[in-house]
C-alpha cells in the first residue's frame, strides 16, 4: 500500500460512494417536490464495480469507505454490498449516511455484514415540521431507526441537523439537549446554496451563531471525535455524554485538510463536493481496464484535486443534484 496524496500533498484516504439517485424524502433543500430525474438502472454501477474500483483504491491507499445516496438503503441488496466491501483488505472502516426511514428494517443485518457506523440525517423533531421539510410523515421510523442502530451497536449513531433560519433553527436547543440528557451525537450542519442556486440563501446561519445560541447550556469544551473522518470540530457540555459538531462548508471551509473522494452513482469520480470535475471510471471498467491502468487513472484524477470550493463566493456547480453525488 503506498499510500494516495494530491498535488498539495493532502492525504486521500477516505472513499464516498453513492450508490443510487434514489430518496424516498423530498427534503426541501435537496430536491422539489417532484423529485429529479432519475437514472435508468443500467447507468448505474453494479456492486461488483464498486468493489472493483473499492479494491483498486484500497491498494493506492483508500482506508476507509461512507456508503451515501440519495438514500442508499431504497437500493436493493445493500447488506450484501457492505460484506463484499468489509472482505477487501485495506478497507478497515465503512459507514453510511441514511435519513433514517428504512433504518429499523435494515440495521441488524448491515451490522451483521460489516458496516460500522450511521449517521442520520434529522433536521427536526416535531412532525409538523418533518412533515414541512421532508415532505413526508416519516419522523416516527426514522426515531425508531435511531434506537435500532444504537441497540445493535452501529455506534456512534450521529445526527445530522441542517439549520436553516427561521424554519427549524427555534429547535437547536432542543437537539443540544439531547447530548445532555440522552447521550446523543449531534452535527449542526451549515446549510449550502440550494441545488441549481449560486447565491447564500436568507435561511443560512454560520455556525459561529450556532454556537452562540447553544451556550446558554452551559460552556462547550472542544473534545475529539468518537470515530469518523469528517469535517466536523466537536465539542461537548461539561455534563453530557454525548458532543456536538459543526460542519462549517460555507463560513469556514476545510478544504485544507479535505482527505476525501467521492464516487457518484453512475461511476464519476468526484474529486470535490462543490467542483463539476469528474472522471469517468464507469466505461474504461465496462470497456475492461486492467487493475494497473485503473490505478494509474485513479491517480491521475487525485492529482488534479483541486485545492479549495468556492461557495463563500456564490459558486455553486449546477451540473447535479445533491442526490447523484451524495453530499
Amino acid at each position: 500500500m503506498t499510500g494516495l496524496s494530491d498535488s498539495f500533498q493532502r492525504p486521500i484516504d477516505y472513499l464516498r460512494i453513492s450508490v443510487t439517485d434514489r430518496c424516498d424524502l423530498r427534503c426541501i433543500y435537496c430536491m422539489s417536490p417532484d423529485g429529479v430525474r432519475l437514472m435508468p438502472s443500467g447507468a448505474l454501477l453494479t456492486y461488483e464495480e464498486i468493489c472493483l474500483i473499492v479494491q483498486a483504491t484500497a491498494e493506492l491507499g483508500i482506508s476507509k469507505i461512507r456508503i451515501t445516496g440519495g438514500e442508499p438503503l431504497v437500493r436493493s441488496g445493500l447488506p450484501k454490498l457492505i460484506e463484499m466491501l468489509a472482505h477487501i483488505d485495506g478497507i478497515d472502516d465503512i459507514s453510511l449516511t441514511t435519513n433514517g426511514t428504512l433504518l429499523g428494517r435494515y440495521a441488524a443485518e448491515l451490522k451483521q455484514a460489516g458496516l460500522r457506523r450511521v449517521n442520520v440525517s434529522l433536521d427536526t423533531l416535531k412532525p409538523d415540521k418533518f412533515e414541512l421539510i421532508t415532505r413526508s410523515d416519516g419522523l416516527g421510523e426514522v426515531l425508531e431507526g435511531i434506537e435500532v442502530a444504537t441497540s445493535v451497536g452501529l455506534s456512534p449513531v450521529k445526527l445530522n441537523m441542517v439549520v436553516m433560519a427561521g424554519i427549524n433553527d427555534d429547535e437547536l436547543l432542543d437537539f443540544a439537549a439531547k447530548t445532555i440528557d440522552e447521550g446523543w451525537h449531534v452535527r449542526f450542519i451549515e446549510l449550502m446554496p440550494f441545488a441549481g442556486e449560486g447565491a447564500i440563501t436568507p435561511q443560512f446561519v454560520p455556525a459561529s451563531d450556532i454556537r452562540r445560541r447553544l451556550e446558554v447550556l452551559g460552556k462547550l469544551e472542544p473534545c475529539l471525535p468518537g470515530a469518523g473522518n469528517g469535517p466536523a470540530k466537536y465539542f461537548r457540555f461539561p455534563q453530557a455524554k454525548g458532543t456536538i459538531g459543526f460542519i462549517t462548508p460555507v463560513s469556514e471551509h476545510f478544504c485544507f485538510k479535505c482527505n476525501r473522494l467521492r464516487l457518484t452513482c453512475d461511476g464519476k469520480l468526484r474529486l470535490c463536493l462543490f467542483s463539476g470535475d469528474e472522471v469517468d471510471l464507469k466505461q474504461p471498467l465496462r470497456s475492461g481496464i486492467s487493475s494497473a491502468g485503473l490505478k494509474r487513472l485513479l491517480e491521475e484524477a487525485v492529482a488534479s484535486k483541486p485545492l479549495r470550493h468556492h461557495l463563500a463566493e456564490g459558486h455553486m456547480p449546477k451540473d447535479r443534484p445533491l442526490s447523484q453525488v451524495g453530499g
